[in-house]
């Protein structure tokens, strides 16, 4: 059975950085385009970073363009996310989403076919 599970969320200080990670089981992360979106009360998700798998190809959305690095390591089968100079507006649930199209990376929900639970970043003094 696949399953993503998303771990590094936390409570952290405006400026201050956190890692998170998406564990892949039941299948074999390489072949696979990694999204991670996010979602704050009373929002629509949104779409944050992806990376594909033909050539590594990535995206950002504009909130984290420079802040923010997606990186995956096929070896642990594992996707990190990231994150230096967290905002409080970061402040979300950060959820992990993978597609076997790994040809394309896309920052739309309805892409992936895969989600993990989420884990909870709070950005706050």
């Amino acid at each position: 059975q696949e399953q993503l599970v998303e771990s590094g969320g936390g409570l952290v200080q405006p400026g201050g950085s956190l890692r998170l990670s998406c564990v892949a089981s039941g299948f074999t992360l390489d072949y696979y385009t990694i999204g991670w979106f996010r979602q704050a009360p009373g929002k629509e998700r949104e779409g944050v970073s992806c990376i594909s798998s033909t050539d590594s190809s990535t995206y950002y959305a504009d909130s984290v363009k420079g802040r923010f690095t997606i990186s995956r390591d096929n070896a642990k089968n594992t996707v990190y996310l990231q994150m230096n100079s967290l905002k409080p507006e970061d402040t979300a649930v950060y959820y992990c989403a993978a597609d076997q199209r790994g040809y394309y990376c896309s920052d739309g929900a309805a892409w992936y076919a895969y989600w993990g639970q989420g884990t909870q970043v709070t950005v706050s003094s």
